[in-house]
């Protein structure tokens, strides 16, 4: 399990795992030879041209005809950040040292999250530890923690703190609404202190061939229990359409542990682990590279994972949450 997830995250940074940097004699300023590397490093490498229908060939035709010698850096880099924008994929960079390209998946459903309500209304005499906010919910036995950010650390101390804490509670409300992803090392880390036994969770694919759907085995991943404390009664993990990357893979994890529940609205997306490179001009660029899977072997996760129960946040009553109110139901 270690061995894959520090694959991952080293595929997940801007740099390459292949040679970062071009030596003097192949290095380029032509916006022409940067045009070719950038569309042939997509066309070996990314992952989801066919499930997202792109003809990528047609793309190259497309945004070619746009280039001219002597054209500007400029001119350059948003001809190079609208043929990445073709893949509609939020781990598609392009960076320069004037400007990074982003491409922002639209929010198909309205937010379904508002953090005043909580730390007004259910919250608020909430403790901080770590990167968690955490409190007991008034007239229940059940606790909310709040995790904002895969990106922030966590530590074993903290969630043997936290587990300890609320060990006689009926259940834990873990809230990753708006978290938009981080780091896959705090993946494992959260999922091993909710099982008992090695579960596996999910399978990906890696592009490994000419053929732009040509893919490696699956791979398989694994989570083991943490030896110290863990919590095995319910927990309503809160989702909205906020929620990317590894906290879709997060969420889809979940699908495979039976005391963990999707309560909210569907993902943002996401599932593809990104790798990345330099042109010849310097840029940095990074763009998926595989897929990933659920264990009946559905790709969906690009997209979002689905709730297990489908909940909307009402924003003409900012007293309540029905979110957790439905998780507090679920719980009782």
């Amino acid at each position: 399990m270690n061995k894959i997830i520090i694959l991952i995250i080293s595929c997940i940074s801007l740099t390459s795992c292949e040679n970062y940097f071009f030596s003097a004699d192949k290095s380029s300023s032509n916006p022409y030879d940067n045009f070719e590397y950038l569309w042939n490093e997509l066309d070996k490498k990314y992952s989801y041209f066919e499930l997202k229908n792109i003809d990528w060939d047609e793309m190259k035709t497309t945004y070619e005809a746009r280039l001219y010698p002597n054209m500007s850096e400029t001119e350059l880099f948003n001809t190079l950040a609208d043929l990445m924008n073709e893949l509609r994929d939020d781990h598609s960079n392009l960076v320069s040292p004037f400007n990074v390209s982003v491409y922002n998946v639209p929010l198909t459903k309205p937010a379904n999250y508002h953090a005043r309500t909580i730390d007004e209304f259910y919250i608020p005499h909430a403790e901080r530890t770590g990167s968690f906010k955490h409190a007991m919910l008034s007239g229940t036995n059940i606790a909310y923690i709040r995790y904002a950010s895969f990106s922030d650390d966590i530590s074993n101390t903290h969630l043997d703190y936290l587990l300890d804490k609320y060990r006689y509670t009926d259940g834990i409300i873990l809230d990753l609404r708006d978290n938009g992803g981080g780091s896959m090392f705090n993946i494992p880390m959260l999922l091993e202190r909710f099982i008992d036994s090695r579960t596996l969770v999910a399978y990906t694919l890696t592009r490994n061939g000419k053929g732009r759907n040509d893919f490696s085995d699956r791979a398989t991943f694994y989570m083991n229990p943490y030896e110290g404390t863990r919590y095995t009664k319910p927990i309503m993990v809160l989702i909205d359409r906020g929620s990317y990357s590894a906290t879709t893979f997060f969420a889809l994890s979940t699908k495979a542990i039976p005391n963990l529940t999707l309560v909210g609205d569907t993902t943002g997306g996401g599932g593809g682990m990104p790798n990345g490179g330099q042109l010849p001009n310097g840029w940095t660029y990074r763009f998926s590279i595989s897929q990933l899977l659920d264990l009946d072997g559905n790709n969906y996760a690009e997209d979002g994972v689905p709730p297990d129960i489908l909940v909307s946040f009402d924003w003409t009553d900012l007293t309540k949450d029905e979110i957790i109110e439905r998780a507090i139901q679920e719980i009782d």
